[in-house]
């Protein structure tokens, strides 16, 4: 598990499928949390050393962000920035921000910032933040989104401005076929190779 994320964390070696079993098992026998101990939990949780703990975090923040304050976002920034990886990003982009933005509709202009700011993880997160919105999602966003991050040459925006396209191609396949060829010219080959795999 540490070699495959390169080295960059340790790791308890706790296998995805088990420590989801125990995550279940310890929350049902908890009172439900409100939402600062849900948002304290994951700051500590952040702060140890074993990676698996961050993934408990999110599991804990995505079971909670259907009906958490908008004043998560700002917890949520803090471990989207902190032990950056595509790993816990991607997972607080989609369970977390996306659902929580959907609740909180005015918490979309953050991820207008966010998208053209310097962060690469910020940015990243919030091109992947509609992943599960399917027939909710804001097209004129996600496209925009898609070329605002297309100059940047970082892997990650690059695979991520892809993946977004490719998963709303589930749902309006027309649609994404036609921006592909209007901007062919800016995006980037893998960007455009990600969106079509399943056109």
């Amino acid at each position: 598990m540490r070699k495959y994320m390169r080295n960059q964390f340790v790791f308890f070696g706790v296998p995805t499928p088990e420590r989801r079993r125990i995550t279940r098992r310890v929350l049902a026998a908890l009172d439900e949390p409100r939402s600062p101990d849900v948002e304290t939990f994951a700051v500590l949780a952040w702060e140890r050393e074993e990676r698996e703990l961050q993934y408990v975090a999110v599991d804990v923040l995505a079971a909670h962000a259907g009906r958490a304050r908008p004043e998560l976002l700002v917890t949520v920034r803090r471990l989207i920035t902190t032990k950056s990886w595509w790993d816990t990003v991607d997972a607080l982009a989609s369970k977390v921000v996306g659902p929580l933005v959907r609740r909180h509709p005015e918490l979309v202009g953050t991820l207008d910032d966010w998208i053209v700011g310097r962060d690469l993880w910020l940015a990243r997160t919030a091109m992947l933040h509609q992943l599960a919105y399917k027939e909710h999602t804001d097209v004129d966003r996600l496209f925009r989104y898609s070329l605002a991050l297309a100059g940047r040459e970082d892997f990650f925006a690059r695979k991520a401005i892809g993946w977004a396209l490719r998963q709303y191609a589930v749902t309006d396949p027309r649609a994404v076929e036609r921006f592909l060829s209007d901007h062919a010219a800016d995006l980037s080959p893998l960007t455009r190779r990600e969106a079509a795999k399943h056109l």
